[in-house]
């Protein structure tokens, strides 16, 4: 077998979740409802231009997941963007907590959470926030 890529992530949700997700995958990362197959349960596909990457399965009881906490088999999704600037001003504007990190060699790195408390971590490689943190800053968000 060969690694071909990223293909899409799966959000676990309550039916009652569904519309802050999906209204915060549009506002933070632009991503648009589209098509889904018409499984059993309910839930959407948010997609980035033709590719549904961001799927939401809303079939867990609401109150299931907890938010103040780490509650997730895995402990975050990386994206590798570019915009870096662009993003932090969006992401203030949208008045969305986050935090961030400027890693020598690895660059600077914002860090937030999704209405069902999926950690998301954005990489934007080679790029430098004037008003960010300084090189060497990590950030202090090892659990929600």
């Amino acid at each position: 077998m060969k690694f071909e890529g990223f293909l899409h992530i799966n959000v676990r949700c309550s039916p009652e979740d569904l519309p802050a997700i999906e209204r915060f995958y549009a506002d933070v990362l632009g991503l648009k409802s589209g098509f889904r197959p018409n499984f059993s349960f309910p839930g959407i596909w948010l997609y980035d231009g033709a590719d549904p990457i961001v799927h939401v399965q809303a079939r867990y009881p609401q109150g299931s997941f907890v938010r103040d906490g780490h509650s997730a088999s895995f402990d975050h999704i990386a994206w590798r963007a570019s915009g870096a600037v662009e993003f932090r001003k969006h992401l203030k504007k949208l008045a969305i907590d986050f935090q961030e990190q400027n890693i020598e060699a690895a660059g600077y790195q914002v860090f937030l959470y999704d209405p069902v408390g999926t950690k998301l971590e954005f990489n934007f490689l080679n790029e430098h926030v004037a008003d960010a943190v300084p090189v060497g800053t990590t950030a202090g968000m090892a659990t929600r």
